[in-house]
């Protein structure tokens, strides 16, 4: 009979010598890694979560199977697990309601916590399908520390009805799979190996056949992993193995994608008592600005996009966005700007925080002007005019067709013509399209003398042309016939600006351009 040995086997592979980097750059990295702080919450129902009063089941079909992804608590109650197939769980308990599962509300309902999570930390990100991660880096002494921030982060979800379980690690991946297995705790800086050893595999999210396959011989802990000589790991298991270890004990770092890019600089305020009046709103967002522009200023940056993030007592976040022609930390122009879309707000049963965002600057020393005198003038004005409509201007741009010649650039934006652009003048006002009409000519390549546009016949008085431009042969298919443009005084004062395309009988006439 086989003795079965309590400690598990080492693979019999010889290991290289490891490779080390140079004691500069290991220090350098160490210490870099030893910074970071990680807080991932998961929650565990979540799925069950967003249908309504229970109990209550939902279930994902997994080829010909349906099986149980998730339960409320008064589901587990009577006996209904995640994994069960739902025919099973039925049988079990008959008045439990089953949900099909809705991926796609499943995942904009994580999304809005996350942004319900922005008020902790200005890095946060889904961890799908049921968990968050939040960078705390630098944030956890606002709270009062990272223990104080975990438990007010598992309140405010317990509030907004969501079971959750919390961990804080250096590590997302150390972070997730404790919060996973329920720790609940932090984990010193370094010691992510030490606080994974006893856990499973599988919550390191490996596939089921390496968690399988480790299993099969005698390693069932991460520990046991973790003890293992790396290259008989990676030539048995896969490289990818060891790269999740390595990203969950710190040896390399991973980036988290947060739901938002954090801004360059911002002001915010928890509020104790919730607000709802307009009056209450304007008074936090009039002490707000001059310190968000006071920071501005101490940074030497002047604000291009601002936008108020509003969180609702219910978890729900509003922002509104107003942004600036030209680089400014004037804090009355901007207070003016946001009056505007303030009353947008929504505050339902009120906001318990305002956040104001600087999400784009640009260099701006104190006292500088940022586009001249005569522009910086004109700026405010502008500034105000976009908050109510779309403002442009044309921009030439290098292009054969007059519907290519010019672009769509913002009011302040400079303007210059390119090497080669046309001399000749263009009409005030070309069409998007160009009019299709009827058009009478003495001679085949001669301009109108009479054209019918628009329900009438027009008589021309006097014509200028023709203007010849060719087709973009390096974006144009082959064998575009060109264009021969007329400038035509028609009775009555009209100026048009037509073209026509084709030879002989297949001659077609356009109006593409309008004068007065």
């Amino acid at each position: 009979m086989r003795r079965r040995c309590c400690a598990p086997p080492r693979l019999a592979l010889p290991e290289p010598p490891p490779r080390r980097a140079p004691p500069c750059a290991m220090a350098e990295t160490a210490g870099r890694l030893a910074d970071r702080r990680i807080l991932a919450l998961h929650l565990p129902r979540f799925a069950a979560e967003g249908f309504g009063e229970g109990p209550l089941l939902v279930w994902r079909a997994e080829g010909s199977r349906r099986v149980v992804l998730a339960a409320d608590a008064a589901a587990e109650a009577l006996g209904v697990r995640p994994g069960q197939m739902l025919a099973d769980a039925q049988a079990i308990a008959p008045a439990v309601r089953a949900e099909a599962e809705t991926p796609d509300a499943h995942a904009a309902r994580l999304a809005a916590l996350a942004l319900w999570a922005l008020r902790f930390t200005p890095l946060a990100a889904t961890d799908p399908p049921d968990g968050l991660l939040l960078d705390i880096t630098g944030c956890a002494h606002l709270a009062g520390g990272e223990q104080a921030l975990l438990e007010r982060a598992v309140a405010g979800l317990a509030a907004l009805g969501h079971a959750a379980q919390g961990a804080v690690a250096g590590t997302p991946e150390a972070a997730a799979a404790l919060a996973r297995a329920g720790f609940g705790g932090i984990v010193p800086a370094g010691g992510e190996a030490a606080a994974l050893a006893p856990l499973s595999p599988l919550l390191l999210r490996l596939p089921e056949a390496t968690v399988s396959a480790l299993s099969r011989v005698g390693l069932r802990s991460i520990g046991e992993v973790l003890a293992q000589p790396r290259a008989p790991l990676a030539r048995r298991f896969g490289a990818g193995l060891l790269a999740v270890l390595d990203a969950a004990t710190g040896r390399i770092a991973t980036p988290i994608r947060p739901i938002r890019p954090p801004p360059e600089l911002a002001a915010a305020r928890d509020l104790a008592e919730p607000i709802i009046t307009r009056e209450a709103i304007d008074a936090l967002v009039a002490l707000l600005l001059p310190e968000l522009c006071a920071a501005l200023d101490r940074a030497g940056r002047g604000l291009r996009r601002l936008t108020l993030r509003a969180h609702r007592v219910d978890g729900a976040v509003q922002e509104i966005a107003i942004g600036a022609g030209a680089a400014t930390r004037d804090a009355a122009h901007l207070s003016r700007l946001l009056a505007q879309r303030l009353e947008r707000l929504e505050p339902g049963f009120g906001f318990d925080r305002l956040a104001l965002l600087a999400e784009r600057t640009e260099p701006l020393a104190p006292g500088q002007r940022a586009i001249g005198a005569a522009a910086e003038d004109l700026s405010p004005l502008l500034d105000r005019l976009a908050q109510r409509v779309v403002l442009w201007r044309a921009r030439p741009r290098p292009g054969h067709w007059p519907e290519r010649a010019v672009e769509r650039v913002p009011p302040q934006a400079p303007v210059a013509a390119p090497p080669g652009w046309p001399a000749r003048p263009r009409p005030v006002r070309l069409l998007r399209r160009p009019d299709p009409v009827e058009a009478m000519a003495l001679l085949p390549d001669a301009p109108p003398r009479r054209l019918f546009w628009r329900g009438a016949w027009r008589s021309v008085d006097a014509a200028e042309g023709p203007e010849r431009i060719e087709p973009e042969w390096w974006r144009d298919a082959p064998g575009r016939s060109p264009r021969d443009y007329y400038r035509i005084a028609c009775a009555g004062g009209v100026r048009l600006w037509v073209c026509a395309v084709g030879r002989g009988a297949e001659r077609r006439w356009f109006v593409h351009g309008v004068d007065a």
